[in-house]
């Protein structure tokens, strides 16, 4: 491994946005391991391993579940072993999790058996994308400067979801024409393919100065962490659902849905690239969690299948900026050298939510039927509204107050 170095002063613009491509692209590699298999075994679950529709959801939440219990520790890893190091670690983890989900689908005669090194196989992809994650952002802000936070988590988000958007149908299609085992084959070459194209790019010095603790961090991102929290819903029941809702409504295309919700997330970014430093995190968030909303409610009352796939691409195009703006105004609560751990316990509430989400939709559309998600995620994401006026109005009072002194 080479030895780190500081960041140069680049100009903004093309140059510092290489600088960030080239660490995220790991973030990449990750969520397009994630978004493979995603349209494929909910199905998998539910039909040829024959267990029912909460089974299918918490099997499949186990990743988040995972990415929520290691965290803290990815968050450790990365402000006191390196950013770089930690996604290596994660990146492995990813190639782990292939060799499992390849054993649980060729042991699928087996149905509890293959359910079970399933599961494993989400929690230990769940440890990969903590790992990944956290560690990809705070290695783009070494490089690039924390003056341009806001572009390094946006960015990091546009790889994720462009994994997600290419990988779902991606995923579809190999198993489709070639059976589910590709799905576990694929994993794994993308994981050695990521690890080898990492180990290329530099690393970035520790900072070193104020480190809070673990608790003292996750207590002042607590109310952000909250309102991201809930505007994830939207996001945690289409993942998890869309294909069976697509399904029980007879309609064909569930892939796209999530390719849209993809699409139109990374435009958003694109296209509002710069306004979280324009008009402020709360700002931003707010608005973005109306957008979502509206999406979501078309989604609940979709009565034909385009209606449905609108109702998809607005939720991702609401809920792009929700994590970035949020999370810059939480980053920015802490020390320097306690910037991985904010990150980490701010992630936290994004995996929880995916992580109850799950069983809880699983439970919902057993009870009122697959659209019946939506709404309850519709909610939350007015919640998340409400609450995040509330922040952005506590923080005006706290400049006001700041000012009179």
């Amino acid at each position: 491994m080479s030895a780190p170095s500081a960041p140069d002063s680049v100009p903004s613009g093309a140059g510092t946005t290489g600088r960030i491509v080239a660490v995220v692209f790991s973030t990449f590699v990750c969520y397009l391991i994630i978004g493979i298999p995603m349209p494929v075994l909910p199905g998998f679950v539910n039909g040829e391993l024959g267990f029912g529709s909460v089974l299918a959801g918490a099997a499949i939440s186990l990743q988040y579940a995972a990415t929520l219990l290691s965290r803290a520790q990815a968050g450790r890893s990365a402000d006191t072993r390196g950013a770089k190091r930690t996604v290596l670690t994660g990146l492995a983890a990813c190639g782990a999790s292939g060799v499992l989900l390849l054993a649980s689908i060729a042991l699928a005669r087996w149905p509890h058996v293959s359910l079970a090194i399933l599961a494993l196989s989400r929690l230990v992809l769940g440890f990969g994308e903590s790992f990944v994650g956290t560690g990809a952002i705070l290695w783009g802000i070494g490089r690039v400067g924390h003056e341009h936070n806001a572009r390094v988590i946006s960015w990091n988000g546009i790889a994720t979801y462009a994994g997600v958007a290419i990988g779902a149908p991606a995923g579809a299609t190999l198993a489709h024409a070639f059976g589910p085992w590709t799905l576990g084959t694929v994993t794994i070459a993308l994981a050695g393919i990521g690890y080898a194209l990492a180990r290329k790019v530099a690393p970035v010095p520790l900072v070193h100065g104020e480190r809070m603790s673990y608790a003292s961090v996750f207590v002042r991102v607590l109310p952000h962490g909250i309102g991201l929290a809930l505007g994830a819903a939207g996001f945690g029941v289409i993942a998890t659902f869309i294909a069976l809702y697509f399904a029980a409504r007879g309609w064909p295309h569930a892939a796209l849905a999530l390719t849209l919700f993809g699409t139109l997330f990374i435009g958003s970014r694109l296209l509002f690239a710069n306004s979280i430093k324009t008009y402020g995190g709360f700002r931003v968030a707010v608005a973005s969690l109306v957008v979502e909303c509206v999406g979501l409610v078309l989604l609940w009352l979709a009565p034909a299948p385009h209606a449905a796939l609108v109702g998809a691409g607005l939720t991702g195009f609401g809920f792009a900026l929700v994590f970035p703006s949020l999370g810059v105004e939480a980053v920015d609560l802490v020390p320097a050298a306690s910037r991985g751990a904010a990150l980490a316990a701010y992630s936290v509430f994004f995996d929880l939510s995916l992580g109850v989400m799950g069983p809880l939709a699983g439970y919902i559309a057993g009870e009122f039927g697959y659209a019946s998600v939506f709404f309850v995620a519709a909610l939350a994401a007015a919640a998340a509204a409400v609450l995040s006026t509330s922040l952005y109005l506590r923080a005006l009072r706290g400049d006001s107050a700041a000012a009179a002194l």
